[in-house]
């Protein structure tokens, strides 16, 4: 093993370590709290429902821990058990141009290791999503949406990496690099654009929503915050889960607002507005774009990175790659150079949270704490989120402020707005 073999395995190892202990903590910390519900919840979230929220991310946590060895197995089998340089022999024996072969070599690896996946999806949807209540898709809607998915991946990846391995093999002893990444910058910005009108459609259903007084307090709240947009349009979120949602989605005059028709269901014209509010507030305080920005200056990072690894002999060698070419040095760069920067998940998360508290104080100055608080307390209740997670699991991982948290955070801000 030379050193890129011991970083990668102890990298491993300690992701593995640190995410099993956080999981089992976080499953203690609910489960302990189970028989009664915290004070400032009690009043919207009975016992039962508690309970229920409690099971629920327990059976979660569980499918978790076998997807956290069942991952750590794969990566280790494929690299330093040789299964990527199996699956590229098998490539090199079909009879097509090198750059073809390439192409087929990253499509049909990335393929497998989706369908490795597909048995935790199905577990995940058709035992604990329908085991609480959650579940609304069937066996045929399941495969319909996972043969689209599979058909996007090879209409849209096709293209991707044959102009990427292209790139690499023309200009490998240059700035390939760069340009490799104003391919993915377009990539991502094109699909960004296109996803509302072309991509979305094909998974869901989407009208308009219908004139009322939701629609007129929706549009003078857009009116009032300078926010233009495509359309305001109800997806059929119902057809294949029973949790609620609402997000903003394109880029341009192609962005649109989606309420999941459950979440309309569910909350008062005022909780509503007071979601779209705090979807706003991201919107209004540069999130979205600062997120563009940082995942453009971390894929060049990572690309510039890159453009050094696939010069050191020992990159392909201390992975189990015996075949040092730009395709494997591509696939290796997805697959296992991101188990060695797994120490950024918990900074990514704490920026988010940042950007959570700021969306909601652009809520609570536009329509009230309030009613941002109603909504919330609903939606903890109706998709089962627990209210109670264990401090460091909430810090490693959540994108969201934990519950308690963010209630208190927006009663304060009740306060200032009073």
């Amino acid at each position: 093993m030379n050193f890129i073999s011991v970083l990668f395995v102890l990298s491993l190892a300690s992701n593995l370590l640190i995410e099993l202990w956080l999981n089992i903590k976080n499953q203690f910390h609910i489960l302990r709290h189970r028989e009664q519900v915290p004070q400032e919840f009690s009043e919207v979230v009975n016992l039962e429902a508690h309970q229920k929220a409690a099971d629920y991310s327990r059976a979660k946590l569980q499918l978790s821990r076998l997807v956290l060895f069942f991952d750590a197995a794969v990566i280790l089998i494929m690299t330093l058990g040789g299964g990527f340089q199996d699956i590229y022999r098998i490539w090199q024996n079909i009879e097509l141009a090198p750059i073809w072969q390439d192409v087929g070599f990253l499509l049909s690896t990335f393929w497998f290791l989706a369908l490795l996946h597909l048995p935790f999806s199905i577990i995940s949807t058709f035992k604990i999503e329908a085991l609480f209540g959650f579940n609304k898709t069937t066996p045929v809607k399941f495969m319909s949406d996972l043969l689209k998915q599979w058909g996007l991946m090879f209409i849209l990846g096709l293209p991707l990496l044959w102009a990427i391995v292209s790139i690499m093999n023309s200009y490998i002893d240059q700035a390939w690099w760069l340009y490799t990444w104003l391919i993915w910058m377009g990539f991502n910005l094109t699909l960004l654009w296109a996803y509302p009108k072309w991509i979305a459609p094909l998974f869901n259903k989407f009208t308009p929503l219908e004139d009322g007084e939701m629609k007129q307090r929706i549009e003078a709240l857009l009116a009032r915050t300078g926010f233009e947009s495509n359309g305001i349009f109800v997806m059929d979120g119902s057809s294949r889960s029973g949790h609620g949602n609402a997000y903003f989605t394109g880029m341009g005059k192609n962005k649109r607002i989606v309420f999941f028709d459950t979440l309309l269901e569910k909350l008062t014209v005022d909780e509503v507005e007071a979601v779209l509010a705090h979807e706003l507030g991201h919107f209004k305080h540069g999130h979205i774009t600062k997120r563009l920005i940082e995942g453009a200056a971390i894929s060049l990072i990572g690309l510039a990175l890159l453009g050094w690894l696939v010069q050191l002999p020992a990159f392909y060698s201390g992975l189990g790659i015996e075949t040092a070419t730009p395709a494997a040095a591509l696939l290796l760069f997805v697959t296992a150079v991101p188990v060695m920067f797994f120490f950024l998940g918990p900074i990514m998360a704490f920026k988010s949270r940042k950007h959570e508290f700021e969306a909601d104080a652009f809520a609570a100055q536009h329509v009230g704490a309030q009613h941002l608080i109603n909504a919330l307390l609903k939606l903890y209740r109706d998709n089962a989120s627990t209210l109670t997670p264990d401090p460091s699991f909430s810090a490693y991982h959540d994108s969201h402020p934990p519950a308690k948290i963010r209630i208190d955070h927006l009663k304060t801000l009740k306060g200032e707005n009073k």
